[in-house]
């Protein structure tokens, strides 16, 4: 039952990520010399997965075409691989024991600590130079998980957390 709940939040909540980003790069790879890519699947795509997975390089694809890369079957300059994933993390509302009184201070007293579990989301994109072996980009969205059953709006979201991931590719653009 589990399994089923996450793979359905999977589904229906990935695309939902805010657009908290980070990323780091190669110092040493030409990014001015990759024009195609192709898609590697790290692992094999779950059934239930699937329109996820459409989504996703669907979004990656539009950015990437807007960087002026192009997709191959194969043979690309670039390998582009993405994973997802979801964390259960608590999060705290209020501090416990403190020094408060009757207008907020002066006085001991226990202020209650609530605490809930929220659910993150993580996509991780990686871009890998197969001449060189060697991955030249990464980036991360990472965010608490709003579900919505509206999959245009799933989309939407996911769109935005993508585009702006990519703002930072190739380095130094989103310098500009």
């Amino acid at each position: 039952m589990k399994f089923t709940n996450l793979t359905a939040l999977m589904c229906l909540g990935l695309a939902a990520f805010a657009q908290n980003v980070q990323f780091d790069y190669d110092h040493s790879a030409n990014f001015s010399g990759y024009k195609t890519y192709n898609w590697i699947d790290y692992k094999r795509v779950e059934p239930s997965d699937q329109l996820l997975d459409l989504d996703i390089k669907r979004a990656i694809d539009e950015q990437l075409a807007g960087k002026g890369l192009r997709r191959v079957d194969s043979d690309g300059d670039l390998v582009v691989g993405y994973q997802k994933g979801i964390t259960e993390e608590k999060e705290y509302d209020r501090l416990g024991t403190g020094y408060w009184g009757p207008f907020g201070w002066g006085g001991w007293g226990n202020t209650p600590v609530t605490t809930s579990t929220i659910d993150v989301g993580k996509l991780t994109v990686g871009l890998f130079d197969p001449a060189r072996k060697q991955l030249v980009w990464r980036g991360v969205a990472s965010k608490t998980l709003d579900l919505s059953t509206d999959p245009d709006k799933n989309y939407r979201t996911l769109e935005k957390a993508v585009a702006k991931l990519f703002r930072n590719y190739p380095p130094g653009a989103g310098k500009r």
